[in-house]
This record gives structure tokens, sequence and C-alpha cells, in this order.
């Protein structure tokens, strides 16, 4: 009697267990469901796509810019900058780092003087951020500039020449 209770319990467990699979329903449920909140969602793209404007170009003049001989084929940015901190920058100038903050900035330029280089904060406004550019050094002649860069890459990967406007 004892193997019929214990046969009999087993038998209804498994039946328990294999009957809790989800319906078919629930599936067709949530697939409605999904469907309704993408067709409510398909009229505010289309409301969206219909009110782009298309917007005339501005025309500018183009200014005048200083073409630069780069014959030896070394990379010179050329930007509009003003001094910040320093005696002042020639032709060419080797840049080190870039900062949009001002203290981080006077950091590596107490660095390089800490190094003996005459180095110096410049400002350029025309980018946004408006990024302080550290110089290390500047030159009248670019192949002493790059001289210099290449020397100062060594410490400072990425080093760059300037040519201010």
């Amino acid at each position: 009697m004892k193997k019929y209770v214990v046969l009999s319990a087993g038998l209804c467990a498994a039946m328990i267990f294999t009957s809790c699979k989800s319906s078919e329903s629930a599936y067709k449920q949530a697939y409605l469901k999904a469907k309704a909140q993408e067709e409510a969602q398909q009229p505010v793209q289309r409301q969206t796509v219909e009110q782009n404007v298309v917007v005339p170009l501005e025309e500018k003049t183009v200014t005048e810019t200083r073409v630069v001989d780069n014959a030896d084929n070394v990379a010179v940015r050329q930007e509009n900058v003003t001094v910040v901190s320093g005696a002042g920058l020639r032709n060419f100038s080797v840049v080190v780092g870039s900062f949009s903050l001002k203290a981080n900035a006077e950091g590596l330029q107490q660095t390089l003087l800490n190094q003996g280089y005459n180095a110096q904060i410049v400002l350029n406004q025309a980018v946004q951020p408006a990024m302080y550019r550290v110089v290390a050094t500047t030159f009248d002649t670019k192949a002493e500039a790059a001289a210099s860069r290449n020397d100062l890459q060594t410490k400072y990967p990425g080093a760059w020449l300037l040519y201010a406007k």
C-alpha cells in the first residue's frame, strides 16, 4: 500500500511540474502589448520627420591666411592665440600640452620652468571649450622649432608645432 501512495504522489508531482508551462495565450498577450506600444510610438516619429526644416547655408567670406612653407613635411597648426603667461611668442612654437583648465596649464608650465625651459601659456578662444596651450620653446624659424619638437617628443609625446597668427 505504501508503494502505491509513494508512486501516486510522485506521479502527481511530475504532472504538476510539467503542467507549469506558459500557455500560448500568455505569449500572444505579450506580443499584442508590444505591438500596441510600437504603434503608439509611430505617429510621434512621423511628426518629427515632417517637422524637419532645412536651414539655408550662411555664406561667409574667406579670410586671408598666410601660407607657411611646408617643404620639409613638418606639420604646423596655425591658430590665433593670445599670451596669458610668458614673454611672448616668436613665429614657431612647440606646444607640449593643451588644457581646458588654466590651473592644469600652469602646473605643466611650472614643471617646464623647473626643467630649464622658457615655458609660456597661450589661450586659443576659437575652439570650444577654450584651450590653454603650454608652449615649451619658441623660435623664429621652422627648422629650429622642428628640431626642438623632436627632442621634446621623448618627454612629451604628442608635442606639435604652432604658428601663431
